[in-house]
């Protein structure tokens, strides 16, 4: 796992990328409601075969070219599958979208969500896995894995072991769609465990923070709502750079408690 940056350092980098690399945003100008009903029914006409296809036009080229202004921030997998602008059916400037293996949050991720919720303003964050996820699936099988990859995946440990314990009688197999459930929750967890800008948007209702799970077969999103445990992540201190805590409870050590 990747050393998770401090509050201090993190702000401070997000600050200087917004102020001098990126367009700056003033928001969507949509509520986290309307934000989601548009996932819902972009999502709804992708599984129908009914797609509108919406701002892929030289226009919206045009408009997007002086600043960006996306409705929602999406950290998802970066499985070929899971095409995320497609499967909402979403054009160029909608959605903000992060792609890493496992949908897992650590320092990278969190930075580039900071960047899309905090900076940008966009009023729902979803964090989406899918189904026979490659990545949840090695760590369920315990998997040889080489290069960075191990560092990679043991975001995704806690998880697994979380859902083994509620199915100790699954096979591997078996239990991975469990696994890639606890996965998603455990990405928020991590998540709001390790940046204060985040919660605190998320504390007073500026961002809404939602799991889903893609299905690669029939291309339905299924929706799992917030983190069942979403009022007590919402207090917690924030994990310094070490891993350490500043008086973090332990009941949320090793994996998620939805």
């Amino acid at each position: 796992m990747k050393k998770f940056l401090s509050l201090a350092v993190a702000s401070l980098a997000v600050t200087a990328i917004a102020s001098s690399v990126f367009a700056s945003g003033d928001g969507p100008g949509v509520t986290s409601d309307e934000a989601y009903d548009k996932m819902k029914e972009g999502n709804e006409r992708f599984v129908s075969g009914k797609m509108l296809y919406p701002n892929y036009d030289r226009q919206r080229r045009f408009e997007t070219a002086k600043g960006q202004h996306p409705f929602v921030t999406v950290i998802g997998c970066s499985d070929s599958r899971v095409p995320i602008e497609a499967i909402f059916d979403q054009g160029i400037g909608d959605t903000f979208i992060i792609r890493v293996a496992g949908n897992v949050c650590d320092t990278d991720e969190i930075g580039s969500i900071e960047y899309g919720v905090d900076h940008l303003g966009t009023p729902l964050l979803v964090v989406l896995g899918h189904e026979s996820c490659g990545a949840v699936t090695a760590v369920v099988k315990e998997a040889d894995v080489h290069g960075s990859i191990p560092a990679l995946v043991d975001n995704i440990e806690p998880a697994v072991e979380h859902a083994k314990k509620l199915h100790p009688r699954l096979s591997p197999d078996d239990l991975v769609p469990f696994a890639v459930r606890a996965n998603v929750m455990q990405s928020i967890e991590d998540l709001l465990t390790h940046s204060d800008s985040v919660r605190e948007r998320a504390k007073d209702h500026r961002v809404r923070i939602v799991g889903a799970v893609y299905d690669l077969e029939t291309g339905k999103v299924s929706w799992l709502g917030e983190h069942p445990r979403m009022g007590s992540l919402l207090k917690a201190p924030t994990v310094d750079a070490h891993g350490g805590d500043h008086g973090h409870d332990d009941d949320h050590a090793g994996g998620p408690t939805h």
